[in-house]
């Protein structure tokens, strides 16, 4: 557990704007000055374990009866995971880091599944050793790789559906159609592993119910046609996908997307069949502020650069894709349209243009909510520049 001053957190925790530790008082120096001393240097990502907690728990309530698997690599910070293994949370990976994480955790590996349709032999044999027992796949090559490490497994088929609603699509490296399913399936069988289940991905941060409930009659479909060839389906995995706000951009709420997902399952499939989630963004996201600093500035074709200590490369990846982050200030003065850039020399460090914020300078810093997930997962220390660390604090319950 990492403390800070419990004044000024609790504070923090008190007056939010919608996100966790922003507040409408409270300055961001004075945020990085409630870090314990050898933590108050920026980019830091501090995580408020509480609001981890209240979203986690709000995936309970909105599926009810449903297996909640948190997937790992969207923060996979050893007291956030610790924190939700406590809650009841089991946990999705794709690599053998994350699963000796999980080992040392003390995380048993019924707990514990993979849908990475592509997996090292290395990653199916050392989980199966431990008890992992379900496996996603959409190959031949890949049932051969689980029937020769894991014997008798349980299988998911990834099914390809349309990420239409997502500002991050994830509909082109994985996912098989309907007949190839069908037929991987039986492949699966003849090769004495149990074909049991079909996973699906409707894109991350999606913005469409229609997406689930699209997928779901697909899913539907599968199900019926595998009946026929004597297999039975009793595993419907939804994914993740689940947004979280960022900026002034609506999301759905996890309760919209709960109610429309079990109204499905309640309309297309039997009440036998299990159905698992695997929530990563909408779990740790909110929880999530990071803090950087600005580094130096200058006019440009009549356009002013902010450059910040944490880029492209040291955390906010998903500025190039389609995630619109939120950026503020506790510096007072009129709004102008910049360019915020990161430290490195790479010209593709460009974070976000025609954001509106006042004139600041070197020294000055910014607060990004909403940035516990996919920010120091894909960090690095790319020219030199340090990526984010992280700060847990404990807003609540017990540790």
């Amino acid at each position: 557990m990492i403390a800070g001053d419990d004044s000024a957190l609790s504070q923090l925790r008190n007056e939010t704007v919608g996100h966790a530790l922003v507040s409408k008082t409270l300055s961001a120096k004075a945020l990085l000055n409630a870090l314990p001393e050898d933590r108050r240097s920026t980019p830091v990502l501090v995580v408020d374990l509480s609001v981890a907690e209240q979203d986690f728990r709000e995936f309970l309530s909105s599926f009810p009866g449903t297996r909640v698997l948190y997937a790992v690599k969207a923060n996979p910070d050893p007291d956030v995971l610790s924190r939700l293994a406590r809650l009841g949370a089991d946990f999705e990976i794709s690599s053998v880091g994350e699963l000796r994480l999980l080992m040392r955790l003390g995380i048993s590996g019924e707990r514990i599944i993979s849908s990475n349709p592509v997996k090292t032999e290395e990653l199916i044999t050392q989980a199966h050793r431990i008890g992992v027992s379900h496996f996603a796949f959409d190959s031949e090559d890949e049932v051969e790789k689980i029937a020769a490490c894991a014997p008798g497994a349980g299988l998911s088929v990834r099914l390809t559906v349309p990420n239409t609603g997502s500002d991050w699509p994830l509909d082109r490296k994985y996912g098989v159609k309907m007949d190839d399913a069908v037929h991987l399936l039986e492949y699966a069988r003849g090769k004495g592993l149990d074909p049991s289940g079909v996973t699906f991905h409707v894109g991350s941060q999606c913005r469409s119910l229609d997406s689930w409930t699209y997928a779901l009659g697909e899913a539907k479909q599968l199900w019926e046609r595998c009946l026929a060839v004597g297999i039975r389906l009793d595993v419907i995995n939804v994914g993740g996908g689940m947004p979280v706000v960022y900026g002034g951009q609506d999301a759905l709420s996890i309760t919209a997307i709960g109610d429309a997902i079990l109204k499905a399952k309640a309309k297309l499939f039997p009440p036998d069949v299990r159905f698992w989630v695997e929530p990563g963004r909408a779990v740790i996201g909110r929880a999530g502020t990071m803090l950087c600093s600005v580094i130096g500035s200058a006019q440009r074709n009549g356009t002013r650069w902010l450059f910040v200590d944490a880029g492209i490369f040291h955390g906010l990846t998903e500025a190039m894709g389609g995630i619109s982050y939120q950026y503020l200030t506790d510096v007072d003065g009129p709004l102008a349209p910049c360019t915020l850039a990161g430290p490195s020399c790479d010209s593709v460090d460009i974070i976000a243009e025609k954001v509106m914020l006042p004139n600041l300078r070197s020294g000055d810093m910014l607060v990004i909510p909403a940035a516990g997930a996919y920010t120091t997962v894909y960090a690095s220390n790319f020219n030199g520049f340090p990526a984010p660390e992280t700060v847990v604090i404990h807003g609540g319950g017990d540790d």
